[in-house]
């Protein structure tokens, strides 16, 4: 027979509480429409007792955005293993079912929220954009990346952003479309800087050598193809 006695958290225990509690309020409304009382109700404590352990909602915000920044960054991690294309459609989808699942929080994120100007925020953000850059220049296996390289995976990384954030806005695009053409986005970018720069012609063939025609890249190429008018009749 349980008695109802509560058993009591530890200081850290009860930080990681609060963060989690915060971060699924977040998770389903802006940031500023959460108050302190409905993280104490939810977390069944008092709202001085949340003031314990963070001086302020600020505070609390930051630490619910840190946990929510590594689990973004970690998104983008995925096994060397297979082509490219379908490496990168992976880590699309899992960064959309963050996005989907996270949508007020992941906004605030990329956005500031509440602290919007906070330099610890703005750190957080560019650590993400910063781990993703890393992850997909991983994949390349280019240990020293070329500038024409490192301003693709960069604006690639900032298309992703930008879409989501677009995206989240009514979800008028089914969400798995979204991901094939971010996949395509990306070669549309490398082939593009391909055309300017031999080196980066010579990474986009080594990537391409190993697609698979019915791989992500392949069906690009095929959408393509279907857009290019044939010769006219009896020319």
């Amino acid at each position: 027979m349980t008695t109802g006695v509560r058993r009591r958290m530890g200081v850290e225990e009860r930080r990681q509480q609060l963060i989690g509690v915060a971060l699924e309020l977040f998770s389903n409304r802006s940031p500023d429409d959460v108050s302190i009382d409905e993280i104490a109700a939810a977390a069944g404590i008092s709202r001085p007792l949340v003031y314990h352990y963070f001086p302020g909602k600020l505070r609390l915000y930051e630490a619910a955005l840190r946990r929510a920044a590594d689990e973004l960054a970690d998104r983008f991690r995925e096994p060397h293993e297979g082509p490219l294309g379908a490496r990168l459609l992976r880590v699309m989808g899992r960064f959309f079912a963050f996005v989907d699942d996270h949508g007020p929080g992941f906004s605030a994120l990329m956005r500031g929220g509440p602290a919007v100007g906070s330099s610890r925020t703005n750190a957080m953000i560019d650590e993400v954009r910063q781990a993703a850059y890393e992850q997909i220049v991983s994949h390349l296996g280019i240990a020293a990346p070329p500038a024409r390289l490192e301003l693709v995976v960069r604006s690639w990384v900032s298309l992703a952003e930008s879409t989501a954030l677009i995206w989240l806005d009514g979800r008028r695009i089914p969400r798995a479309e979204l991901e094939l053409q971010l996949v395509h986005d990306f070669a549309a970018l490398a082939a593009v800087s391909a055309a300017y720069d031999a080196e980066m012609a010579g990474i986009l063939v080594r990537i391409l050598a190993d697609e698979p025609s019915d791989g992500p890249f392949g069906e690009l190429v095929g959408r393509l193809a279907g857009l290019v008018p044939g010769p006219p009749a009896g020319g």
